[in-house]
């Protein structure tokens, strides 16, 4: 008799949702939030800093990019690049078709690496990321963040 009991049981909930509207479905592409709009320039930009963020060191600093991948530098892969960070400097206009300089003022991050942690004494910096091909030259046109100033204490 319960064997009957739950093949009835069974039964009517399978029809119970036969005849129900299904319900409504919302499906958001992975990454649409960070994806870029479409026609848009590609871009870089710090995620976690601010123009006058007051902060302390070792400082954690995560590279945004969006319209471009990244890659390590020496894979020439279409649509890619790497990150550089530019510290109390900027890019001379006059040689941008030339690699980005590797010293303190052109932190090269040609492991495609999306975040770093650097130290800095006290003090204020101004700070710019530069997307660099396979060979570390800007691209062309040149893809950089905005200057940001920031304070270490």
């Amino acid at each position: 008799m319960r064997i009957l009991a739950l093949i009835v049981l069974m039964f009517f909930l399978a029809a119970c949702g036969r005849d129900a509207p299904p319900a409504p479905v919302s499906v958001t592409p992975a990454g649409a939030d960070t994806a870029p709009l479409a026609g848009s320039d590609p871009q870089v930009y710090f995620v976690n800093l601010q123009h006058g963020d007051v902060v302390s060191s070792p400082l954690r600093i995560v590279f945004g990019l969006s319209g471009k991948g990244v890659a390590p530098a020496g894979i020439d892969v279409e649509g890619t690049g790497h990150h550089h960070l530019l510290i109390n400097t900027e890019l001379d206009p006059d040689r941008l078709g030339e690699p980005i300089p590797a010293d303190d003022q052109h932190v090269h991050f040609g492991g495609g690496q999306t975040e770093a942690v650097i130290e800095l004494p006290t003090g204020e910096y101004t700070l710019q990321l530069v997307l660099g091909d396979a060979a570390h030259v800007p691209f062309s046109p040149s893809i950089e963040s905005e200057r940001i100033t920031i304070t270490v204490q």
